[in-house]
Formats: structure tokens, C-alpha cells, sequence
């Protein structure tokens, strides 16, 4: 299996965000999936560098959207402008029509505004002046999130945090690399001036070879197990949905075509899990993000894995 352009893409963005090789690796394996990745940290951690770190070497068109509470759905889709000169309108096309788009502090938007980018997440096309648009091919949004906590939030609701394929995080960066950072001024102008390894044809191509990927009866049966486990699990509010299943699967494929390998072994799930679920798998209680991700681990740990 030929992926020699996404190893080189992958040590490029984890040239430029030090330490956090898993966090890149997560993130190349959800926009290989075809999916959209939420990201929920605080102000600073590198979320927007590491955005655009991905999408120079993709050879993606890249576009940032700033949410704020006066944030409008057309501000995102776009709108039709009336020209009196030729009597038509003209439709102006959004920052939404995109191959990678970042959503920063996605939370802060309004309901209204937010549900305009989910609903064309979930789709893969918007509804713009009575026409149906089809998006650019690939189409991938990475949302940032600030803690629940902040103030001028509004939570995403359960059904709409299930859009995303994963919830990701990059926290603090070691001392030695965040050393390394501050001697640098950060890695922003770094990440942007990286050269493009790859296309938007190429990463298409690339999304169908994951999807060849070969996946056993038996991984097939240790997922459905693990599904199983978490809708009988008194401490989640409910199970993981058939969507999420097949998310795991999916980010399981990308993870080993990532690991150059054409079949899914069982640690390919135990890698991709957490980030796939903890988005989808809400707790009884007032768990903190550190405690969750402790419960998932142990609860993946019961399930007995197939030999």
C-alpha cells in the first residue's frame, strides 16, 4: 500500500506541532475517514495551526469562520444579491464552499447559526436561493470548542456533537517542545508556509483506499461487543448509536492504513476509541474531562478483545 506523500504530509504537520504525534495522526485518520473533527481545548493550544498546517499539505483550499453570537446563517452559506442593472439575482457563495474549513469557538455562535453548518456537515451540500449546491469534494470542517465553562457559550446539543466523527484535544505540549515554541514565537507562520505535498484528487483517493481497508468478522464482532457493553453500561446516559459503531470502524481503517497496513487489528480500535466516543458516550454525573476519559479507558478494558 503507496502512501509515501501522506507519511511525508504527517511529519510536516508534526513538525510544526511538537509532541502530539497521536493528536496528528487522530486527525489525518478522521479527514481520511471523510469525517469533520471537534476540537474542545482552551485559547492557545495550537488548534488553528495545526488546521492549517493540514490543509497546506493537502493542497486544500483553506477557510476560517470566526463564530460569534451575532454570527448569521447566510454570514456562512452565502446569500442572493439582487442586481437591478441585469433584473437577477446573483448568488454569492459563502465561506462554507470549501475543502477544509475551520469553525472557531464553534460554542459561541447561536443555535440558529450553528445548525446552518451542521446540517451541511451531515448533508454535504446547502440550500442557497431555492437551489440544492453540492460542496467541494473534500469537504471537511474542523470545529474548535472552548470548555463549557467559559463565559457567552451555547453547548452544542447531543444530536448535533454526533455530526462530528471525532472529539479531539491537544492539550499542553512537554516542556522541552513548548520551549521550543516560545524560542520560535509559535509555529503559525511556520505551518503556514509548509509546501503541498498532495491534492484534493489525491486525498479523494486516498478516503477510497481507507474504505478498502480489510476488516475481519471478528473485528466486525468486537465492535458490535463493545456497542453492546456501552448500551448496558448503568454510568452512560445511553449507548453508543449504530453511527457511532460505524465511526469506530471507520477510524479504525484509517488508522491502519495510516500504520501502512491493509487490515484493522484489534489496537486500532483501542486507539481511535476514545476520540471517536466521548462525544457520544455522556456520563451520569459531573465527571470532568480527565475522569471520562479515565471511564472509557477502563470500560474498553472489559471487553474481552478477540484472538
Amino acid at each position: 500500500m503507496d502512501n509515501k506523500n501522506l507519511k511525508e504530509s504527517i511529519d510536516l504537520v508534526d513538525s510544526v506541532i511538537k509532541g502530539k504525534e497521536k493528536v496528528v495522526n487522530l486527525t489525518f485518520s478522521a479527514l481520511l475517514s471523510g469525517g469533520h473533527i471537534l476540537f474542545e481545548d482552551l485559547p492557545g493550544t495550537g488548534k488553528t495551526t495545526l488546521a492549517i498546517a493540514t490543509a497546506r499539505v493537502m493542497g486544500c483550499d483553506f477557510t476560517r469562520i470566526q463564530f460569534t453570537n451575532d454570527l448569521m446563517p447566510s454570514d456562512i452559506l452565502g446569500t442572493e444579491v439582487y442586481l437591478s442593472a441585469r433584473e437577477q439575482f446573483q448568488l454569492n457563495r459563502g465561506p462554507i464552499f470549501t475543502n477544509l474549513l475551520l469553525a472557531d469557538e464553534i460554542n459561541r455562535a447561536s443555535p440558529r447559526a450553528q445548525s446552518a453548518l451542521l446540517e451541511a456537515m451531515g448533508e454535504g451540500r446547502v440550500s442557497l436561493g431555492g437551489k440544492t449546491i453540492e460542496l467541494p469534494r473534500p469537504f471537511l470542517v474542523v470545529a474548535t470548542q472552548n470548555p463549557m465553562d467559559l463565559y457567552g457559550t451555547y453547548p452544542l446539543p447531543e444530536s448535533q456533537l454526533d455530526r462530528f466523527f471525532m472529539r479531539l484535544e491537544i492539550g499542553y505540549p512537554e516542556r522541552k517542545d513548548e520551549a521550543q515554541i516560545i524560542i520560535n514565537d509559535g509555529h503559525y507562520y511556520q505551518a503556514r508556509d509548509l509546501p503541498q505535498i498532495m491534492d484534493p484528487f489525491e486525498v479523494i483517493k486516498l478516503q477510497e483506499l481507507v474504505t478498502r481497508v480489510k476488516i475481519s468478522e471478528k473485528i466486525i464482532q468486537y465492535i458490535l461487543d463493545i456497542t453492546e457493553a456501552s448500551r448496558k453500561e448503568e454510568i452512560f446516559r445511553h449507548g453508543l448509536s449504530t453511527r457511532g459503531s460505524m465511526a469506530i470502524k471507520k477510524a479504525s481503517q484509517a488508522w491502519a492504513f495510516i500504520e501502512g497496513r491493509n487490515y484493522v487489528i484489534p489496537d486500532d480500535v483501542k486507539e481511535v476509541f476514545t476520540s471517536v466516543t466521548f462525544h457520544r458516550l455522556h456520563t451520569v454525573g459531573d465527571l470532568n474531562i480527565k475522569d471520562r476519559k479515565e471511564y472509557l479507558a477502563d470500560f474498553l478494558h472489559r471487553v474481552t478483545v478477540p484472538l
